[in-house]
């Protein structure tokens, strides 16, 4: 990765930053607020045969984790192409 300037490098990086920390927190609420805190809320719907926060604690957190992957991947790659780090 080749920046023209400092200041380019830093814009990148604090983008970049931004970014993870937006992820992060979705996957955190997610993981921890619909599995643990919002459970019994949860577990009075059903989804697909079963109470859906204890599908949350053992599926959906986890698809949510991988489609966040996903997330960042594509906005990473807009992050690259904006600052022109981009790999042909």
């Amino acid at each position: 990765m080749s920046f023209e300037s400092n200041e380019q490098a830093a814009g990148y990086w604090r983008e970049n930053l931004r970014l993870v920390l937006k992820l992060l927190a979705v996957w955190a609420a997610v993981s921890f607020g619909c599995s643990i805190l919002l459970v019994d809320v949860l577990n009075e719907i059903h989804f697909m045969g079963f109470k859906l926060g204890f599908w949350m604690a053992q599926q959906g957190s986890i698809y949510v984790f991988v489609s966040l992957i996903f997330v960042y991947v594509a906005k990473a790659n807009a992050l690259d192409k904006k600052y022109g780090v981009h790999e042909d």
